[in-house]
């Protein structure tokens, strides 16, 4: 077999190689595909994926290589130094350093990758590798970037034993997941005080399935290869402050372990011992180095790994290695950051060794900057020059004779005597145990040079000191100015540093490097800066630097970076909330005429809904209303959220999170009628799920007229405030928190904002509502509230900063009330308060001075303004239901009240849910499909479509075929209904958007925005995702006041078109937990989930269906 081209490839970088080279100017170059060298690449880890992205960018001009990479992993090149975040997304997609669309760009033959694929053996006489597919594959360079494994005690007893893990592939993540959910509430322990047992650490907490988490470190302080004992010591009591518990000075002696072979507990080796059930082991890497050993390729005896010289080549010709699995000078690297600068020295000299001096890999700098468990750690340079003396003195002259033989003899007598001479060092420290900060710098004796140091909580000026360092520079300053700093105001836009200072350590990206790209325009966008130059793609502590340095470029540019609302305004959403609110204009045809780019425009899929959103948090109309019903997201549109197989969730107001046992009956009923799934949502409400379009009218008038109201789950708007029970019933509480949750939801309930926001209020320190991580939250103190707010959860979490203290309960409303409107007329576009607060200058010191010192004479204002929008709240599914015009609106066709259903029910845990999707969107040319005839077909009646400034649209049905048809401007136009990137039936649901300059007209899909051109000769095209396209038919109204479709046959439109070919099908997905699953077979206590443990117990159904029947044992309430 050979599968060198059976891999997409991808499309070379576009960024020039450096300098200039008459010969890759010459006619022999590109060279053709026949004559290029294959390299080999075996590993497709971050240091094999960085060689690959190098040396394709460096032989971009001369094209002399194909390259195929092996991975043993099921996954594309992933971050794994991100690998803690995977706990909160749960997608391995959102790791990878490059998306698969990447791959599958690159020219024919450039690049080629197999996964799940390992390589067996190396045959180096006749240049192939062979596989365990039983593949081979030849090659003229082999990389070997095979990395490393983490160690595992094997000589402990235990260490075999079921809950026994290491911390290393997202695989590692998921066995650790799924056995996590085995043995909730138990003690979780890591070995292992490292870099990489904090992160693994943090790993375990995340999970939130352990009562307690553990850190097992042999030596009396955390992090010993980067840190003294005094700021190890530092970064223990503050990982011990957040909840992880530090054993320091323990060794495992031995993993108890039970009758099933499952971890139960661990003695030491001092003879105590512990329980727990889940173990970790971060204690190290082994390089992986068998490949070379069995074909006797030099490797180090000590420590492993396989020895390279200063070009990265093995002892077998034209084989290399770099990363993890290299043995450079007897040391192994473990960090991400040798193993780039390796990548880079290697594809420079592939590529450039023919007219410029080839590179040699030197000592890497081991400087990290990381943070661990909420704590700032940096260590830079020779950081233990005075523990284990300068391995470089910088300024020192060379002697130029020889020592005698009497005088070396003289100096072992005074070592053995008196000891070795101390370090040539000193060291200035600095301990601020109220901050929690730790400074120490190490100098040269006379103070004139920066050796190295370690800096614990304020890391700000790591990226200055590491180039200060790498260049041995005399200091022009007294060493005491790195301790105390000089203090400058406002946003560090790195305007001090020099072009060549490294900014990102991880892939060795420059200030220069970044600012260059910005400079000549190929990156517009900080997006287009982190893929260019990969800065931020690593650990992303960089990130804040990244941006300060690339707004600080735009502006230098004249191009300063500009936060209009979309290409329709020069203005942002707060400019536009200031100038609808002063005019008091109340329509979109009349904010697009007043401020708009474009008098007469459409607007598009950005700017509609933050009109809409504007106008309700200033107006608070009903969003279905004919003027704003066109600007609202699918969501808004049918005061429902849509789901993925085209229904929608329900879910009901539950104030607080308090409901009556009525309430519940009724929900139940509802959910049991109408076949809706159930879930518990993280807000302390019930989410019902699949309710159809066509029965949502039915639903909620049941919903409605027991009592309940809209939970406004659709809108950007208050969601919940969370409670816990606080004094109702907690012996420990001393806050009515469920009292005041109700009273702050049932105010703020419908209020539109720039995003959606959610509340908590806990009735003491214990924080059981998580009222700190909410966007806004109080905590009940003995003299009031404490009041919290910029928080937030999701994927980029933020703990709320404090507000108020000590709030009396009849003073919470009105700071609150200011802090909300101050948010909604200030924030950008779908920005949440934590990041509204973070960009707000000043900060929470500003924000009191406005909300409580009422620094800008507003606060009357705000409280006004907020006075009046609760003022005018009304239900709006109880208006739509007494509406018989906007009852309209919900049914699945405009032309028949036939339903179809467009994705197949799963059976699952007592429930129906929707099947999973398939991989993969629908790449077939719809809109270049040739029929065999055409004729006009009457459609729907004309006067169901209105003639809004926002465009009207109508999803109709023919045979089998769903198809979308619109009114924009008096002109009809339309498309299938099915957007080939999910299969997903909702385009006549999707917001239109133009652009006048230049003729252009668009749909976005609702579901994932896909924008497909509506007009012209591009009809049909996406112009955001060229892998997907629609078939498009003319249209026009006639004087019988019908609308008419150009179609063809109807079985040759169904069998192009028709829903039942696209719906997609149960077992078109993967099942996610299918090998979990097997693993959780027949475990102890476990039954199905319908059933009772008691014996001879009715279980779930029939229990409900015995109580709901009446009579013995029935109602009788």
């Amino acid at each position: 077999m050979s599968w060198a081209d059976s891999s997409p490839g991808m499309q070379a970088g576009k960024t020039p190689v450096n300098g200039h080279d008459p010969e890759e100017e010459s006619s022999q170059y590109p060279l053709p595909r026949e004559k290029r060298k294959k390299v080999v690449v075996v590993g497709l880890g971050m240091v094999g994926i960085a060689f690959i992205e190098k040396l394709i960018k460096m032989d971009a001009k001369r094209r002399e290589y194909d390259i195929v990479v092996v991975g043993e992993e099921p996954h594309l090149a992933y971050n794994r130094v991100g690998l803690t975040s995977f706990f909160q997304h749960r997608q391995v997609e959102n790791l990878y350093l490059n998306q698969k669309d990447w791959y599958a760009g690159m020219p024919d033959g450039t690049l080629n990758y197999h996964l799940n694929t390992r390589v067996t053996e190396i045959h180096p006489t006749n240049r192939v590798v062979s596989t365990s597919t039983g593949a081979t594959v030849p090659y003229d360079i082999l990389v070997l970037a095979t990395g490393s494994d983490a160690l595992l005690p094997r000589h402990t007893p235990g260490h075999d034993a079921k809950g026994v893990f290491v911390y290393r592939t997202i695989e590692d993540l998921e066995k650790l997941i799924g056995y996590s959910e085995t043995c909730r509430g138990a003690t979780g322990a890591v070995v292992g005080g490292g870099l990489l047992g904090l992160e693994a650490a943090k790993a375990m907490m995340d999970l939130e399935s352990f009562a307690t988490v553990k850190l097992i470190e042999r030596n009396r302080w955390v992090l010993s290869r980067q840190l003294d004992g005094d700021a190890g010591g530092m970064v223990v009591d503050l990982v011990r402050q957040l909840g992880l518990d530090v054993l320091l000075s323990k060794r495992v002696g031995k993993i108890e372990v039970d009758q099933d072979n499952a971890v139960k507990g661990v003695q030491f080796e001092d003879g105590e011992r512990m329980d727990c059930k889940c173990l970790m082991f971060a204690i190290g890497i082994k390089a992986r180095d068998e490949l070379a050993r069995r074909i006797d390729i030099k490797c180090a005896d000590r420590g492993g790994g396989i020895v390279i010289g200063p070009d990265l080549m093995t002892s077998e010709r034209d084989i290399y290695a770099i990363g993890e699995c290299a043995s450079w000078e007897s040391q192994t690297f473990g960090l991400i950051a040798p193993g780039i600068e390796m990548a880079e020295v290697l594809a420079f000299n592939l590529t450039q060794a023919k007219v410029h001096t080839p590179r040699k890999f030197k000592r890497p700098d081991l400087s990290t900057k990381l943070k661990l468990l909420g704590v700032e750690v940096a260590s830079f340079g020779d950081f233990f020059a005075d523990r284990d003396g300068p391995q470089d003195m910088p300024g020192r002259k060379h002697a130029t004779k020889k020592k005698t033989e009497a005088t070396t003899a003289e100096t072992k007598v005074k070592d053995i005597t008196q000891g070795p001479p101390p370090p040539p060092v000193k060291a200035l420290t600095y301990k601020d145990p109220f901050q929690s900060v730790y400074k120490k710098f190490l100098f040269t004796l006379d103070g004139k040079y920066l050796l190295g140091g370690m800096m614990i909580g304020d890391t700000r000026d790591y990226v200055k000191l590491v180039p200060i360092v790498k260049t041995q520079k005399a200091l022009d300053v007294s060493p005491s100015e790195f301790i105390l700093g000089v203090k400058k105001e406002g946003e560090d836009d790195g305007g001090d540093l020099s072009n060549d200072t490294q900014i990102c350590s991880c892939h060795n990206v420059s200030k220069g490097d970044v600012a260059n790209v910005i400079r000549d325009g190929s990156c517009k966008s900080l997006g287009e800066v982190k893929s260019c130059t990969k800065a931020g793609t690593g650990c992303g502590g960089c990130m804040p630097l990244v941006q300060s340095i690339f707004n600080a470029e735009m502006k230098a540019m004249g191009s300063e970076v500009l936060n209009h609302l979309c290409p329709h305004f020069a203005y942002s959403r707060a400019d536009i909330f200031h100038i609808v609110y002063v005019r008091k204009l109340k329509s979109f045809t009349e904010v697009m005429k007043e401020c708009g780019k474009e008098p007469n425009s459409l607007g598009c899929e950005v700017c509609k809904p933050t009109l809409g959103s504007i106008l309700a948090s200033l107006y608070n109309g009903h969003v279905m209303d004919k003027p704003l019903h066109g600007l609202q997201d699918t969501n808004d549109q049918f005061l429902a959220n849509i789901q993925r197989n085209g229904t929608f969730s329900v879910i009901p107001r539950v104030a607080g999170g308090e409901i009556t046992p009525e309430k519940l009956i009724i929900i139940g009923t509802v959910a049991k009628k109408y076949g809706l799934y159930c879930k518990i949502t993280g807000g302390q409400r019930i989410d019902m799920f699949g309710a159809k379009k066509q029965d949502l009218i039915a639903i909620w008038t049941e919903l409605v007229n027991g009592g309940m109201e809209s939970g406004h789950a659709y809108a950007k708007s208050l969601r919940t405030v969370k409670s816990c029970v606080g004094t109702t019933w907690c012996r420990f509480g001393i806050g009515d928190s469920v009292g005041m949750a109700v009273r702050l939801e049932e105010r703020y309930k419908s209020i539109r904002s720039p995003h959606k926001m959610k509340g908590g209020v806990s009735g003491c320190v214990r924080e059981c509502a998580e009222a700190q991580n909410k966007d806004f939250g109080l905590i009940a103190t003995e003299k009031g509230f404490n009041v919290f707010v910029g928080g937030n959860g999701g994927a980029n979490p933020r703990h709320s900063e404090l507000l108020a203290k000590d709030v009396p309960p009849d003073d919470v409303v009105p700071i609150l009330d200011r802090y909300l409107m101050f948010y909604i007329r200030t924030a950008d576009k779908l920005q949440r308060t934590a990041r509204w607060l973070e960009q707000l200058p000043g900060g929470i010191n500003y924000l009191r001075e406005v909300v409580l010192e009422d620094k800008l004479g507003i606060c009357a204002e705000l409280e006004k303004q907020m006075n009046e929008l609760v003022g005018t709240f009304f239900c709006e599914w109880t208006e739509t239901i007494k509406d018989p015009e906007r009852r309209k609106a919900f049914q699945q066709f405009g032309n028949t009240r036939e339903t179809q259903e467009i994705i197949d029910k799963v059976e699952e845990r007592g429930q129906s849910r929707p099947a999973y999707w398939p991989k993969g969107s629908v790449t077939e040319d719809f809109r270049g499909t040739k029929w065999s005839s055409l004729s006009w077909q009457p459609m729907i009646e004309a006067d169901k479509f209105v003639d809004a400034p926002t465009g009207s649209s109508a999803n109709v049905k023919r045979g089998d075929t769903q198809l979308a048809i619109f009114k924009i401007k008096g002109k009809w136009y339309s498309t299938q209904q099915m957007c080939p990137h999910k299969r997903t039936f909702a385009m006549s649901e999707g917001l239109i958007g133009d652009d006048v300059a230049n003729n252009k007209l668009w749909v976005s899909c609702p579901y994932h925005k896909r924008n497909y051109a509506l007009g012209g000769e591009d009809a049909g095209k996406c112009s955001n995702d060229a892998e997907v396209n629609l078939a498009t038919f003319p249209v026009e109204a006639r004087e019988d006041g019908w609308v008419y479709l150009k179609l063809p046959p109807v079985e040759e439109l169904d069998e192009r078109l028709g829903t039942s070919k696209w719906k997609v099908k149960a077992g078109e997905g993967s099942e996610p937990f299918k090998k979990l699953d097997e693993k959780l077979k027949g475990m102890k206590g476990r039954k199905p989930l319908q059933e009772s443990h008691l014996d001879g117990g009715m279980g779930e159904v029939a229990t409900a269906r015995a109580i709901t029947a009446g009579g013995d044992g029935g109602i009788d309430w």
